[in-house]
């Protein structure tokens, strides 16, 4: 009899075991609720007991969750209508706050995050959202961190996504992007034609005092023409030679009687005439 009575004892105290035995994981804290009241105390990781049918234990998960935002379409302040997505970081540091005062945290931060993500959109202007967006991060992160602090919630960080412009937009941004490109290299051309024509100038003057330097800079544009077969080569007399033959000419040619020299006359060149046809009929001479 006292043998039943010890087994059906330990029989009854591993049932009990069984029904209050809980295991709180390392990234977890546990709440117990006695009666619906909650204790004060957060149960830590490891095993835990409760008392069945009384106490209830609510574990709440401590890691950093990754909530993606959905895309938000909105009017920036400059008039333009985009599509802007992000994602929040956060994590829960009040067990007891995010369990009792708020009904769902998850969904609460969700819902602080889409409303302050169109807040931001409305207040910046689309240069903002498209080149600077850590600005915007940490001014979103605000506006969800604070009514968030409230339901033991810490907000770690914001990033915004990805912004989607309509076509027409784009095609403008394109637009612009291509004439900004091309008034830079107008302005880099022209101020290159600038220098060039100094750097000409200077070269045109020192040929001036030195007309030697002239022919030698024609002889290297003829040697860098004559590199390339498949040109042909034109090269003009200089005018130079022709100065230097004309002041060593001799002035006269004179006989070796001892006659006055006489000036040398240049060769005439022989025209050719073109004679009537003997079949055509000449004209009468007139008498004089």
């Amino acid at each position: 009899m006292v043998m039943e009575l010890v087994i059906a004892g330990l029989a009854g105290g591993a049932v009990y075991l069984m029904a209050a035995a809980r295991v709180v994981k390392q990234y977890e804290r546990g709440l117990v609720f006695r009666l619906g009241r909650l204790r004060s105390q957060v149960r830590q990781p490891g095993f835990q007991l409760i008392v069945p049918a009384i106490d209830r234990l609510q574990k709440v998960n401590l890691q950093i969750v990754t909530l993606p935002v959905p895309a938000q379409e909105g009017i920036t302040h400059d008039n333009v209508t985009v599509r802007v997505d992000a994602v929040v970081y956060f994590k829960v540091v009040d067990p007891a706050d995010a369990i009792i005062r708020v009904e769902d945290y998850r969904f609460a931060v969700s819902q602080m995050a889409q409303t302050s993500l169109r807040s931001i959109i409305g207040k910046s202007e689309l240069d903002d959202l498209l080149s600077n967006r850590e600005k915007l991060n940490q001014g979103l992160a605000i506006m969800i961190d604070s009514p968030a602090v409230e339901w033991g919630v810490n907000v770690d960080r914001v990033e915004i996504k990805d912004v989607s412009l309509p076509e027409t937009m784009k095609r403008s941004m394109a637009r612009q992007a291509e004439a900004t490109r091309d008034r830079r290299a107008r302005v880099i051309n022209a101020d290159a034609e600038l220098q060039a024509s100094k750097k000409l100038a200077e070269a045109a003057q020192q040929m001036a005092d030195t007309p030697a330097a002239l022919q030698l800079r024609l002889l290297q544009t003829v040697v860098s023409v004559a590199a390339e077969k498949n040109s042909t080569l034109v090269l003009p007399f200089p005018v130079e030679l022709l100065r230097f033959l004309e002041r060593h000419q001799p002035a006269a040619v004179g006989p070796s009687n001892g006659e006055p020299p006489r000036p040398v006359e240049p060769p005439v060149t022989p025209v050719a005439t073109t004679e009537p046809s003997s079949s055509e009929p000449s004209e009468p001479e007139s008498d004089s």
